[in-house]
Formats: C-alpha cells, sequence, structure tokens
C-alpha cells in the first residue's frame, strides 16, 4: 500500500490525477494530511465517498503501529512502535510547566555506536529509518496534542539511533518537520555522539537548528570505555568539528553529560571538562543517569551535581542540569522496547494447551 505521508505533494497530485481525479483533489487531501492532521480517511469529509473509499483501500495513513505504551506520573508519554517489518522504534513525548511539549524520536531501530550506558546500544543496530518513519513520530504526537487543543512545540532527535549515522534521511525529516509541522528550526535539536565529518557536514547545512553532543568524559581514555566511537574520532577532532561548527553558522552548541556517580560527577572531572570547553561558545546539559538492567552505574546526587556546575562555572562553561522527565516509567532510551521484547520471548517461549 501506498503511504500518503511518503509522497510529496506534487506526486500525491500524480496519483489522484491518475485516478482520474480533479487537480484540486490532491490540496484538499494534503491539507487533511498535514493542516487538519486527521489520523483517518472517514475525517477527509469534503472528499467524495468513493475517493475515500478508494484511499481506504489503496493508500495508508503512515507505516507505525503502536505496540506499547507507558504513561509517566509526570504526564511523560512513552510509546514503543512496530514498523511493518517488525523493527520496534520507539517516542517519547515530553510535558512541560511552560507549556512546552517536546517530541523525542528515534532515527534509528537500535543503534550501531555502543555506548555502554544506553539500553539501545546494548541492543546492537537493525536498520536505519527512512525520513517518513522519522517525521510520522513527531506526527503522530502533534496529532494527539491538537485534538486537546495543545500544539508540539520541540522535537529532539535524541531516541533510538545515532542521527548523523543516518544523516540523509534525518535532515530531510527535519526539513519536513519545518515545513509540515510548522516546527521552528530553533526548535529541533539533532544529538549525536561525535561523527566528526557530518558534524562539519552539518555546519554547512544553512539550517539553524541545534546540535547537541554526547559527550559524557573529558579524556580519550575515559571517553573511549563508555562511547567507543571515541576510538575512531577523538576528542581533538571532535572539539575541532565542534569549533568548526561554532565559527561556521555562529551558533552555540550544547554538550550532553550523563552524570555517573563517583565516575564522571567527581570534582577532578568537572575541572578536566572545563580545560576542554573553555573559550568554546558552548552550554553543558547535566543529566543524572538514567539506570539500565546492562550497565552498573547509578544516578549522581544533587549536591555533587551543583558542584560539577560550579566548578565548570569557573572556566566559564555554563551548565544546567536537565528536569528528568518520566523516572517511573521506562523513559530511558531503549528500555520499553527492551521490555517488549523481553515479554514477547517469553510469550514465544511459553508453551501452549
Amino acid at each position: 500500500m501506498i503511504d500518503l505521508y511518503g509522497l510529496t505533494i506534487d506526486a500525491l497530485s500524480a496519483l489522484l490525477e491518475g485516478w482520474g481525479q480533479p487537480r484540486f483533489r490532491a490540496k484538499q487531501v494534503w491539507s487533511w494530511l498535514y493542516d487538519k492532521r486527521v489520523a483517518s480517511f472517514d475525517d477527509m469529509v469534503n472528499l467524495p465517498k468513493d475517493l475515500r473509499e478508494r484511499l481506504k483501500a489503496e493508500t495508508r495513513l503512515g507505516a507505525l503501529a503502536l505496540a506499547a505504551e507507558q504513561v509517566s506520573v509526570d504526564g511523560t508519554v512513552k510509546r514503543v512502535y512496530r514498523l511493518p517489518d517488525d523493527q520496534l522504534i520507539e517516542s517519547v513525548l515530553m510535558e512541560y510547566d511552560d507549556e512546552r511539549r517536546t517530541a523525542c524520536i528515534s532515527s534509528q531501530a537500535g543503534c550501531a555506536m555502543g555506548c555502554v550506558f544506553c539500553a539501545t546500544g546494548q541492543m546492537g543496530f537493525a536498520r536505519h529509518l527512512s525520513a517518513d518513519e522519522i517525521f510520522e513520530q513527531a506526527l503522530i504526537f502533534a496529532r494527539d496534542l491538537e485534538a486537546r487543543g495543545e500544539r508540539l512545540s520541540n522535537v529532539v532527535m535524541m531516541g533510538m539511533g545515532e542521527p548523523f549515522h543516518n544523516y540523509d534521511a534525518v535532515i530531510e525529516a527535519v526539513r519536513r518537520l519545518m515545513s509540515e509541522l510548522g516546527i521552528g528550526a530553533r526548535h529541533i535539536t539533532v544529538s549525536t555522539v561525535g561523527l566528526v565529518p557530518m558534524i562539519r557536514r552539518f555546519a554547512e547545512e544553512g539550517l539553524q537548528v541545534k546540535l547537541a553532543i554526547s559527550l559524557h568524559a573529558a579524556t580519550d581514555e575515559e571517553r573511549s570505555a563508555l562511547l567507543p566511537i571515541n576510538k575512531r574520532y577523538p576528542l581533538n577532532e571532535l572539539i575541532g568539528a565542534c569549533e568548526y561548527y561554532v565559527e561556521t553558522t555562529g551558533r552555540r552548541i550544547s554538550f550532553e553529560w550523563a552524570l555517573i556517580a563517583n565516575e564522571n560527577d567527581t570534582p577532578e572531572q568537572a575541572h578536566k571538562l572545563g580545560q576542554l570547553l573553555k573559550g568554546l561558545n558552548c552550554h553543558v546539559n547535566l543529566i543524572p543517569l538514567n539506570p539500565t538492567t546492562g550497565y552498573e552505574g547509578a544516578p549522581s546526587n544533587p549536591a555533587a551535581s551543583r558542584q560539577f556546575i560550579d566548578i565548570l562555572a569557573e572556566y566559564g562553561v555554563p551548565a544546567t542540569i536537565r528536569v528528568r522527565r518520566g523516572i517511573d516509567i521506562d523513559a530511558g532510551c531503549g528500555q520499553l522496547k527492551s521490555a517488549v521484547l523481553k515479554r514477547e520471548r517469553a510469550t514465544r517461549a511459553t508453551p501452549t494447551e
């Protein structure tokens, strides 16, 4: 079946004209898809019934099928979607008191980067997502929010996968987020573990999209132990690419730092990080570790986190602690998918009467 979200307006026009429909029908369908964001062909009330029936028979509204959902006491929604080839991906909607509504979406099924504290990294890589599959995750949240009189304000590419490992599809999805969902470029963030050539390429895209780097350690030895990609692109190359990004775009860069108790949350580590980033137009997002079953590290305590921020300030490096969302559910990257897979394996292993 044809996924309508995978068609451009020209391709949609060609399809409908091939069905003998007048040219204006494509604009009507397009408006239902992206202006009104309906979830059913039956809601496209200004289309003739025979056209709606043919659309039902030969096309579909997206490729994502909900496989599991959890809702936190703080309003965070975590979903696992099943793709047509049976792969599973995750998306999260986070609600904040300042009325921000942020979708955290995936760019791959699994991840090839192998970061040791990440549940997705622990499960390995399955495949890249298409631009349509990436975009649809945000579209579904936008549609749900609109139904209750709210709007999707921000999108972060911080879900499953390494966005820059799937660069072309991610950039296409980003452009669709801006053009078809009306998300401003400065309200979109792409996060990478540090694929240096892609950081440099991203700097030249001419987009006002934010860039975040998953850093987590300030020396090559320590970072390589946590993020294997550092062996290929060590810190001097990574920081050089970050400097190029800042110089080329004039934009501040963000660094993600998962605070792991007694490992990278110590005063010594804070001084190393301050020395590494001193003079760079940047901001550090400190994130207390979200524990996973495959990694023994624990989240930092508040006192250590505050001290870490104070030390970074001595080097002129601003830092804040990110508000943690969905702590009571499997909100960490890859955690709910792991739970779904575990449950499915158990079901298959259980003999039936």
